[in-house]
């Protein structure tokens, strides 16, 4: 006998292609739909209602056609509370316990919706009832999770709510609806881009740069200083190597042993970014150098005399590493996470593996611009699941250069 289960979809679904995947999941895993009310919004600015009953053999083959439409955004419509159970020992999670998107999220507690707060995708959800200002609702990382945490689990009395992208450009990400092309023209979506930098500033919003080894390496490094200078980085993520290269520039004028004005290389050059960190560590760390006129240019000082907060996560390849470079993984990925919490804009510069890790920690209402020559890196960004993620296909010794001058000479 079948059995089946209501949901509802609501807001700009058929411009956001939601009804056309929702339709779609529910065939493709062997289940039925039929909609039992569709309210179409004929305006830009109106939105629509979908509520359709999904139907399939069993309850066993139901349950993940559920979850993945829960995914997606349509929700069971008149839900119950949200199930908790507590976590059995430290960094053990129930069975069957809710694996989060990066997508605001709701959870239902005592007939209440609540907000879960720090959201990001595949964490759990634990819950606090009776706290001073009512029940709280926030995500863990499983590393994290304690005994008797009460977590949520199962689909029931949860509410996901995707980011939306109407007709016109009035949506959360404007003009980087268009996502990732190499043939978009570049001196339009530069002024695109740095119109939504400048606009985050002058709100009161928090950008978080995630440069490569590639941006020092290219030559865009004095224009990446001069944008941190500026106030226009509020937060840096980046690896080991970026911070070598940077102080490398500094001390002899080469990025990786290349002479960044001439790309000669000169003898012994390529000794050059192992001496660099010889003298950094020599000096205690980044902040000491400078304090003891070793480095006085480039990104890192300028994030050290304009107390611009940086995490350095390390890598089993690092040289070194510097003493400012966090070499423990989880430590590394905490210290991320906390910065991608209070960004409002990150941009990603040339770097494949920092875009996915700080990717994995945002929530989908942040905006993310990924630049990098490779148009793969933003594809995969956005297939590790940081669908918001949108980009520019052009080389970052050209960008940045353009951009600060585009946000600083205007």
């Amino acid at each position: 006998m079948a059995t089946s289960r209501t949901v509802e979809l609501e807001g700009h679904i058929i411009d956001s292609g939601m009804m056309q995947r929702v339709f779609g999941l529910v065939m493709d895993m062997g289940g039925s739909f039929h909609v039992e009310t569709f309210e179409v919004g004929t305006r830009k600015d109106e939105t629509s209602y979908c509520q359709m009953t999904v139907s399939a053999d069993t309850e066993a083959e139901l349950q993940p056609i559920l979850h993945e439409l829960h995914q997606t955004g349509a929700n069971i419509a008149d839900p119950v509370d949200a199930q908790l159970e507590p976590a059995p020992r430290n960094q053990v999670v129930p069975r069957q316990f809710y694996s989060t998107t990066n997508h605001p999220t709701q959870i239902r507690h005592d007939g209440e919706w609540v907000e879960v707060e720090q959201i990001e995708m595949d964490c759990a959800i634990v819950v606090e009832p009776d706290q001073a200002d009512g029940t709280r609702a926030y995500t863990k990382v499983l590393n994290a999770i304690e005994e008797d945490d009460l977590v949520v689990t199962g689909e029931a009395g949860i509410r996901v709510q995707p980011p939306e992208r109407p007709r016109d450009a009035s949506g959360p990400f404007g003009f980087m609806q268009g996502g990732v092309s190499a043939e978009r023209p570049s001196e339009s979506l530069i002024e695109d881009i740095a119109t939504a930098i400048v606009e985050t500033t002058e709100s009161g919003g928090d950008i978080l740069a995630v440069p490569g080894p590639a941006v020092i390496h290219s030559g865009a490094r004095d224009d990446l200083a001069r944008l941190v200078d500026a106030g226009y980085v509020d937060y840096l993520s980046a690896g080991n190597g970026f911070a070598v290269h940077d102080l490398e520039r500094d001390l002899y004028g080469t990025s990786l042993g290349m002479d960044v004005e001439d790309l000669d290389h000169p003898r012994k050059g390529h000794k050059h970014h192992i001496y660099t960190i010889s003298q950094i560590i020599r000096a205690g760390g980044i902040e000491e150098a400078i304090e003891a006129d070793i480095i006085d240019e480039g990104v890192m000082y300028q994030c050290v005399r304009n107390d611009v907060p940086y995490v350095l996560a390390g890598s089993i390849r690092d040289d070194g590493p510097l003493p400012d470079t966090i070499t423990d993984a989880v430590e590394a990925q905490n210290a991320i996470r906390k910065q991608a919490h209070e960004a409002d804009l990150v941009l990603m510069m040339a770097t494949l593996l920092h875009s996915v890790a700080v990717g994995n920690c945002l929530p989908s209402k942040t905006k993310v611009i990924c630049v990098d020559i490779n148009q793969a890196t933003v594809t995969q960004l956005a297939d590790r699941g940081s669908g918001q993620a949108v980009g520019m296909v052009t080389d970052i010794g050209t960008f940045v250069p353009r951009l600060a001058d585009e946000i600083l000479d205007a």
